[in-house]
């Protein structure tokens, strides 16, 4: 397709003052707009080197408020980024609602620069594609706008301009060697990048192709099309706020039937197991120095480490995490406690604080309570909407996948007790000065809603449950049971993965 593509599409310099006296005031308003809307906007500039996209995006940002928006360029990955994920350091570095943020270059860059290089071959190259398709449907089916443009010039005006720039001693270091190898071989090149717009232009965010020979035309192209897309998502927030109010007034409605054959995970784990102090205390000991020594391991070996615990509200998270993390280098690991969003968390996609804490290569990260928390309390409380909560499944169920590819060990804890257990734990908390801390009336509320905490986190466990991060149900009643469970459960895991 794009070596079909026109490229002698031209703008006259009045055509294009006319446009731009039109343009750029639109852009203005728009961004006011898409901030009282709190609408996020993600925009992507990708294309052929030497195709202008630096001089574009002056462009497109000349009518913006400054304060409102972020350029980032995208490079080789660093050392540090290299310890994580791919997709990292693009989800810590997206737009709060309400902001632009710019990508010169971006997640494309490890199907097209790298994979070019080299430094991507055929099976990352497949996990790559499915990783960016469903970064961008999460970040687009939570609201945010994502524009993308690909931008395109000819093999000889690429030479003319890669010529015109090595011969000035100001800008021939904007030329490096690689981008002399592409244009040998750009026919090859551009079929690679070919091969990328078909696997990635999708309804969500589809690709806007960008003639960029004549840069007055790509210009006055680029804003336009971005001034339409913020139009079209202002009236789509408008169409969603009457759906929004529809479903509020359809949650008075009497609730459908629900039918009795519900599949039950935790129905069939049997409370009762449980073990001496002794047996507890000498397992305990020995199991703590094995995790000290493949905690050792990892580091060397640079695995990360995901733990996520879940369970009832004095399920006995508190007390596995401690045991869990006594004897291991403080400096190797991170217990992350997780609370309702705080405003800055709320601005972004539910998943984005999680992405801030996940552990570069050869650490781990714990999480006492974790992203499930949108399939469980947000969806039990109402802080989420039903078509959020389903969707989650995926979009954890994606993310997850994507860390299991980079190669860390997720494993996810849920602390089960019944109902009884919980009733002693809470008046043994309230009795004891040195415990009552732990005990808040919003448990007891939690409690209340049992049955449907219940149904929730069985359909979570059905739901979420993989081979890539599996869900652990921990039989907590006997909290010493509970914790060598947790304990063996990770020493298994990493001797396999060390493996």
């Amino acid at each position: 397709m794009l070596e079909k593509v026109a490229l002698n599409q031209k703008m006259g310099k009045k055509e294009y003052k006319e446009a731009m006296e039109q343009l750029e005031p639109r852009l203005s308003r728009l961004q006011r707009a898409c901030r009282s809307a709190q609408i996020p906007v993600v925009i992507v500039f990708e294309g052929l080197d030497a195709a202008g996209k630096g001089t574009l995006i002056s462009q497109l940002i000349g009518p913006l408020d400054p304060r409102g928006f972020q350029v980032f360029t995208t490079q080789k990955e660093t050392e540090e980024e290299k310890f994580h994920p791919f997709l990292w350091r693009f989800w810590t570095r997206l737009p709060e609602k309400g902001r632009i943020t710019i990508f010169d270059r971006s997640w494309y860059r490890r199907v097209l620069v790298d994979r070019f290089d080299g430094l991507t071959d055929d099976a990352r190259l497949n996990d790559s594609f499915e990783e960016i398709n469903s970064f961008e449907r999460q970040l687009t089916d939570d609201g945010t706008i994502i524009i993308k443009f690909f931008l395109v010039i000819s093999k000889k005006e690429q030479e003319a301009r890669f010529k015109k720039l090595l011969d000035s001693k100001a800008t021939s270091w904007r030329v490096s060697k690689n981008d002399i190898k592409r244009n040998k071989h750009y026919d090859e090149y551009l079929q690679m990048n070919e091969e990328m717009l078909e696997r990635t232009d999708q309804a969500y965010a589809h690709w806007t192709i960008v003639e960029s020979t004549d840069r007055e035309y790509a210009a006055a192209k680029i804003l336009s099309a971005v001034a339409a897309r913020l139009e079209d998502a202002l009236k789509e927030k408008q169409t969603q706020k009457i759906l929004e109010k529809e479903q509020d007034a359809a949650k008075d409605s009497p609730e459908a039937l629900k039918l009795p054959y519900a599949t039950s995970v935790l129905g069939g784990v049997d409370l009762s197991r449980s073990l001496s102090k002794e047996v507890y205390k000498e397992k305990l000991n020995d199991l703590q120095k094995r995790i000290a020594i493949l905690h050792s391991e990892l580091y060397k070996k640079r695995v990360p480490v995901v733990l996520a615990f879940e369970g009832w509200d004095a399920g006995g998270k508190g007390g596995a995490i401690k045991r869990l993390t006594e004897k291991l280098d403080p400096r190797g690991y991170v217990v992350n406690p997780v609370c309702a969003p705080n405003d800055i968390e709320k601005s972004h996609h539910y998943l984005w604080r999680f992405w801030q804490n996940f552990p570069k290569d050869g650490h781990i990260a714990v999480f006492d309570r974790s992203w499930y928390g949108r399939v469980m309390v947000e969806r039990i409380e109402g802080f989420c909407s039903e078509e959020e909560w389903k969707r989650a499944y995926r979009e954890i169920n994606e993310m997850e996948s994507a860390l299991a590819s980079h190669g860390t060990v997720v494993i996810k804890f849920w602390m089960h007790i019944d109902k009884d257990e919980q009733e002693r734990r809470f008046k043994e908390r309230q009795e004891n000065p040195e415990k009552q801390w732990k005990i808040t009336d919003e448990d007891w509320r939690n409690r209340a809603k049992w049955d449907e905490y219940e149904a929730a986190v069985d359909e979570m466990l059905i739901h979420t449950s993989t081979t890539y991060a599996p869900w652990v149900v921990v039989e907590a009643n006997d909290k010493y049971y509970a914790r060598i469970k947790v304990l063996e459960t990770v020493v298994k895991a990493l001797e396999e993965r060390l493996k």
